[in-house]
């Protein structure tokens, strides 16, 4: 996909890596709604701030209503509350599970009507090492990922008839906020990532991996388990 005049959603664009997505998008010359539940927040220069809860389907409404010339949507809004599935609060997993899940097809649903109309064009799901990885301390978040990777895949079959192409972004710790507590040699480039995810659209890579961690686990999940 040629993300030059390309006009592009990006969800939670306010920080992290949502903001450098939507630079460096901003960069290569494309139309950018910075999408966030606050846009007030959103400070970056020649990008359109948009208001988009994705847990609040009215909300994703009209911001479809307001960016139905859209090209490329990005679905990065997320959360991370380090709830344990069996002892953790319920709320906090149900709350994982919107974001994390719920908001990316509900927003997917949204604005695939408008790329189809507008001729076509892509979606980026940002996912997690841990789609495929699922430590007991993060298990609220990995199975959510885990349920949006098949979300990303289901819907890359859905949608591609209707000439909209679905990419997963896969990445380990991040230097973002989420992250903030893991040491610094262990998280991943923000802007790093960013730029391989849009390498990666413009590719049409159906799934972008993009740190070595992430890479390896992509790799032994077709090795068969040894028996017991």
């Amino acid at each position: 996909m040629e993300l030059k005049d390309a006009v592009v959603v990006v969800t939670g664009a306010n920080r992290g890596l949502g903001r450098h997505l939507a630079a460096q998008l901003l960069e290569r010359g494309a139309k950018v709604y910075a999408a966030a539940r606050r846009p007030e927040s959103v400070d970056l220069p020649g990008a359109v701030p948009l208001r988009l809860d994705v847990t609040d389907e009215e909300s994703i409404r009209a911001a479809a209503r307001t960016a139905s010339d859209t090209t490329l949507l990005v679905n990065n809004a997320g959360i991370s509350t380090a709830t344990s599935l069996l002892t953790g609060d319920l709320g906090a997993v149900r709350l994982e599970m919107e974001t994390n899940f719920y908001g990316p097809l509900a927003v997917t649903r949204a604005f695939a009507p408008a790329i189809e109309g507008n001729g076509g064009g892509a979606v980026l799901n940002v996912l997690s090492v841990l789609s495929w990885l699922h430590p007991a301390g993060l298990g609220s978040y990995a199975a959510a990922k885990a349920a949006a990777w098949a979300l990303t895949d289901a819907a890359r079959e859905e949608l591609a008839p209707r000439g909209i192409a679905v990419s997963a972004l896969h990445v380990g710790y991040m230097d973002t906020d989420m992250a903030a507590t893991v040491p610094a040699d262990r998280k991943a480039d923000p802007a790093d990532v960013a730029a391989q995810a849009l390498r990666g659209i413009e590719k049409g890579l159906p799934e972008i991996l993009a740190d070595e961690t992430t890479r390896y686990i992509r790799q032994g999940l077709a090795a068969l388990p040894e028996a017991a």
